[in-house]
């Protein structure tokens, strides 16, 4: 990070903090206390902000020609999953903001320089290009994300949305359809999102599937005025944005908080091949882990003091975009895993001697409930983190089928959508009709209409992709499987039969294995020995 590393003498003065909090009744003492986790919570975010755009660079150059297939990965949200312990969206999000940043030559230097955070360079990323790059630069270094982001919308550029870049726009909130259901209409239900995953590909998120099946209902009834719902830009409360301007008007945008010096992101060696590509992140993960934990400790102690009232700020989101560069979505998530490992000390154990990645103990502290997780961590440690995510995934199914209900977890724009389905069809059949009922006749309409299109002729093929869940089977990979593999090369004497074939994805299919980054041998399903990387 620098020739003297910030990280011990910041990580001892958060030591001090305690947790649970005393109580404490006295306002000024709240209040100082606050401005002193957040005089803590500022720079450390602000070192794992620099981390984090290195890693970026790293990750770009990594997804480069065959790079990431040398090491055994179809691509990089798997290898920073499996690899650096960290969420694959999060991963392609910072390898695409480095690439996007290669043709902002001026953007990109005040990025690397810490002086302008990857939330401020997203939220400009779309008009800070040519002649104007300058002067957004100089804009970006000194207002607010909220005053960069309308600025932005007056240009009226059609390229003025981000898109999917850490911290561009503010987070869509995501929220849960909860649905009863019965054994019978859960059987309905089911058969109609596995052919929505025929439709999408078998890696296709749940939410993803009701979405089309939702679509598909809509698309055939029509859409009643009062059901149509509520576009993604109309989700963020103008009230509240009237509030965050006011705030940052009268606190001359906080400057009674501490100022930090810019901390530039460590060096990253990008001509390297693969293999020094991969040491490097896999140092810098090794930093952020630690950043991470001093990090998470005083997420959790500065929610429960309410920091952000107390320091002027409208909403939690408002002061982690201003003041931490940060998503309030990923800070709320890190403080919530951070009370889990508070609770279940099992859990922090793995996670500090490594035997778990960040993602795997994220995994079981949002799908399990605190009595379960210690069970699950050792047969998790054996697991990779995209097989320890679907075995989650089937453990909550059991769970909801035995409760008789349906939970899809997914972005608001898809909840909002279900809501419109469902009161389209209260309006056509003039009553109201249970979430239950409504689930249950969108997939008998979906199955009705794509049923016949997507009937599958009988073939090895297909009976093997479908005995491996249509999904790769190579230890690691999140994507659908696109062809069966022989194991033992049909050219070699292999026979044409299930137990020598495997379902594989393009990519580690025709590059990985034709090329020799993955091998495998043994008998499928259960029998398999794999060796990734060159």
């Amino acid at each position: 990070m620098s020739e003297v590393d910030p990280l011990p003498a910041l990580a001892g003065a958060a030591s001090i903090l305690e947790w649970p909090l005393p109580p404490e009744r006295d306002d000024a003492v709240c209040d100082e206390a606050a401005r002193l986790v957040d005089w803590l919570f500022a720079r450390v975010a602000r070192g794992r902000g620099a981390l984090d755009v290195a890693m970026g660079e790293g990750l770009h150059a990594l997804g480069q020609g065959d790079r990431t297939l040398r090491l055994g990965y179809a691509g990089i949200g798997d290898y920073a999953r499996e690899r650096l312990g960290i969420p694959a969206s999060t991963a392609v999000k910072m390898a695409r903001l480095s690439r996007e940043l290669r043709a902002r030559p001026l953007l990109r230097a005040a990025v690397l320089a810490g002086e302008v955070t990857a939330r401020r360079a997203a939220t400009v990323l779309a008009v800070a290009v040519g002649e104007e790059e300058a002067a957004w630069v100089e804009r970006a270094r000194s207002e607010t994300v909220r005053s960069l982001r309308k600025a932005v919308e007056r240009t009226g550029s059609e390229q003025s949305q981000p898109g999917e870049l850490p911290g561009s726009w503010p987070d869509e909130p995501w929220d849960r359809i909860r649905v009863p259901l019965g054994p019978e209409q859960r059987a309905v239900v089911d058969a109609a999102l596995d052919l929505a995953g025929k439709l999408l590909g078998a890696a296709a998120p749940r939410w993803q599937r009701v979405e089309v099946i939702a679509e598909e209902y809509l698309g055939a009834h029509g859409m009643a005025e009062e059901a149509a719902p509520v576009p993604a830009d109309a989700l963020r409360d103008e009230s509240l944005e009237t509030l965050e301007e006011w705030l940052e008007r009268e606190s001359a945008q906080w400057a009674f908080l501490d100022r930090m010096d810019a901390l530039p992101a460590p060096v990253v060696e990008e001509a390297a091949g693969a293999a020094a590509l991969d040491a490097s992140l896999k140092s810098l993960s090794g930093l952020r882990d630690r950043w991470d934990q001093v990090f998470g400790h005083l997420a959790l102690i500065f929610r429960a003091l309410e920091g952000w009232r107390r320091l002027g700020f409208a909403s939690f989101d408002h002061y982690c975009a201003e003041r931490l560069g940060m998503a309030g979505r990923t800070v709320a998530q890190r403080a919530a895993l951070e009370r889990t490992l508070r609770e279940v000390p099992a859990l922090g154990t793995a996670l500090r001697e490594g035997k778990l990645s960040y993602e795997k103990a994220r995994l079981l502290a949002s799908h399990l409930d605190r009595g379960c997780i210690e069970a699950f961590i050792d047969r998790a440690a054996g697991m990779t983190c995209i097989g320890l995510r679907r075995a989650l995934e089937d453990w909550d199914d059991a769970q909801m089928c035995a409760r008789g209900e349906l939970v899809v977890r997914g972005p608001g724009r898809v909840c909002a959508l279900f809501a419109a389905a469902c009161a389209a069809m209260r309006k056509r059949g003039g009553r109201f009709v249970g979430a239950g009922e409504c689930m249950l006749r969108m997939s008998e309409h979906f199955i009705e209409t794509w049923g016949p299109a997507l009937r599958d002729r009988p073939s090895l093929q297909k009976e093997v992709l479908a005995r491996d869940r249509g999904l790769c089977r190579v230890p690691g990979c999140s994507r659908a499987a696109a062809h069966a593999h022989h194991i033992v090369f049909r050219s070699r004497g292999g026979a044409d039969e299930a137990p020598n074939l495997v379902s594989l994805c393009a990519a580690h299919h025709l590059h990985g294995v034709h090329r020799g980054w993955v091998r495998v041998e043994g008998e499928a399903p259960g029998a398999l020995r794999w060796r990734l990387g060159s």
